[in-house]
């Protein structure tokens, strides 16, 4: 029996960063993504998915004016925005720890893995900070260095360096 194919709207949104690419389900956004990562995020999608067929929404469930909104300096309008972006327990629970993380601020990945009571999982929580769908919203590029460096970002360290200077983390 084939798996039913789930429809995806995606958006593409011009920005001083490049197109960011917008994906969401009937509910929620399950990826966002920079759009010379776009391969990256349907891998992502693939694992997830069995069987995916994306279609172009103006805007879908308002998420495209939100982000839109924080590049343009409303840096909470992305706050509220529901998310399911998939993965294993664990990387949920590191997900949901980089959505507490306050604008402006940043952590190492000793202090996220610290904060989701495993301190010891340095390591595994950067993997999963390395397969977050959902970059700026659940904002992976708020994580550095144990030496305050900018570390990987799939978006490139360019995006990174921009994001946490629009954010007030760089001065």
């Amino acid at each position: 029996m084939r798996a039913v194919s789930v429809e995806l709207r995606t958006d593409t949104i011009d920005s001083v960063l490049g197109p960011i690419v917008v994906v969401v389900d009937a509910r929620a956004l399950c990826a966002l993504d920079f759009g010379d990562c776009e391969e990256r995020m349907k891998e992502l999608l693939a694992r997830r998915f069995d069987d995916f067929e994306l279609r172009h929404e103006e805007n879908p469930l308002g998420v495209s004016d939100k982000v839109r909104d924080y590049l343009s300096g409303d840096l909470h309008s992305l706050d509220g925005v529901p998310v399911d972006p998939g993965g294993t327990e664990f990387q949920r629970t590191v997900w949901s720890a980089l959505r507490a993380i306050p604008v402006g601020s940043t952590r190492t990945y000793g202090q996220l893995a610290a904060s989701i009571g495993r301190p010891t999982a340095t390591r595994a929580v950067g993997l999963a900070n390395g397969r977050n769908p959902v970059a700026i919203v659940i904002p992976c590029h708020r994580v550095i260095g144990s030496n305050a460096g900018l570390t990987g970002y799939g978006g490139g360290i360019p995006r990174k360096r921009w994001l946490l200077r629009h954010e007030g983390a760089l001065l």
